[in-house]
């Protein structure tokens, strides 16, 4: 559901940048005011893991589209909804100004439409309710199938609204809605059993990594926390270097949309806040559409997926140092409030 330039206007950008910039601030507040340390390491190893399942299209059976993780929902129940709001921007930024996937003057509203809903309505509002009573396979299966089906229909949704703001008269309100929403509706279903998979098995793995879990009877942890660690980051390396390898060709949920609607995926756009957008990606973006520059090759999807990944993960874990992300509460003090 990436969005290129051309489908908002420069104002409606700005405003969407404005929206994610203060969910963004009040997320670093948080975050700096939990005492967890050791969720430094899981905030960039799930953000490769993200990274390298968003590469992978799975196909929509009879529709012609495709679709792929948006994984909002997947961080937050592990790292919380604040913490897991920076994760999903450090992974959108990574594909944005490394691989030229969705426009730069359109980074607020992928933030938005991609993260905001399944952090923040995905988990506070359905993961957490779900989760009061403890984790079970069950729960954590309606949870993340509820929460991605519903927070995916809302940036379905967020995406028609920011359009029609923009005044794109190639994509009717209405038309595009009724394209958009069952196909997402589809992939919402897809990510969610995604989704409840890898849960279930950091459940089963260690399940005090899972967050907003109530009281009820918690299973022993039958892993160790480096190597529930390790797996996960053998499993991104795998998803985003060789699984990635047979995504589907098909166009996502987006793009399949905008053809049916406007009869063509790349609408034009022309001015000079879409021009130096562009400039800055292309001075930017190693490898373009996942891809080695020049070459038609499979290997530019591999070297993507784990550069990707790896770029992601060091990113994240650099700025949680650097920002004090998840700081241990020093011997004696009080926090205040």
């Amino acid at each position: 559901m990436h969005m290129a330039d051309a489908l908002i206007t420069p104002a409606t950008a700005g405003v969407m940048f404005a929206a994610s910039g203060i969910a963004a601030g009040y997320s670093i507040y948080k975050v700096r005011r939990e005492h967890s340390p050791e969720k430094v390491p899981v905030m960039g190893v799930m953000g490769a893991f993200v990274f390298a399942a968003q590469m992978i299209n799975f196909t929509i059976p009879g529709t012609g589209s495709s679709g792929h993780l948006c994984g909002g929902l997947l961080l937050s129940a592990v790292l919380g909804p604040w913490a897991g709001f920076l994760t999903m921007i450090g992974v959108l930024l990574v594909q944005c100004l490394f691989f030229a996937d969705g426009g730069l003057l359109a980074l607020g509203c992928n933030i938005w439409n991609m993260a905001f809903y399944g952090c923040f309505v995905g988990a506070l509002l359905i993961w957490r309710n779900v989760m009061k009573k403890g984790a079970s396979k069950g729960r954590i299966t309606l949870a993340s199938v509820l929460g991605c089906v519903v927070t995916l229909q809302m940036g379905a949704f967020s995406v028609c609204v920011e359009t029609y703001l923009s005044g794109i008269s190639a994509l009717p309100f209405g038309a595009f809605l009724t394209a958009m929403l069952p196909i997402h509706l589809a992939i919402g279903l897809v990510e969610g059993l995604i989704s409840a998979a890898v849960l279930c098995f950091i459940h089963e793995a260690r399940p005090e990594l899972l967050w907003g879990v109530g009281s009820g009877e918690q299973a022993p942890a039958r892993l160790s926390f480096g190597k529930t660690l390790a797996i996960l980051a053998v499993a991104a390396a795998a998803t985003g270097g060789l699984l990635s390898l047979a995504a589907s060709s098909l166009p996502d949920g987006l793009e399949w949309a905008l053809e049916r609607v406007a009869g063509t995926a790349e609408l034009p756009a022309a001015g000079s806040a879409y021009e130096a957008a562009g400039k800055i990606q292309n001075a930017t973006a190693v490898l373009p559409d996942y891809a080695i520059p020049g070459s038609e090759s499979a290997a530019g999807t591999t070297v993507s997926g784990l550069a990707g990944a790896l770029i992601t993960a060091v990113i994240l874990i650099g700025v949680a140092l650097a920002l004090h992300f998840f700081r241990r509460r020093k011997a004696g003090s009080v926090e205040a409030g």
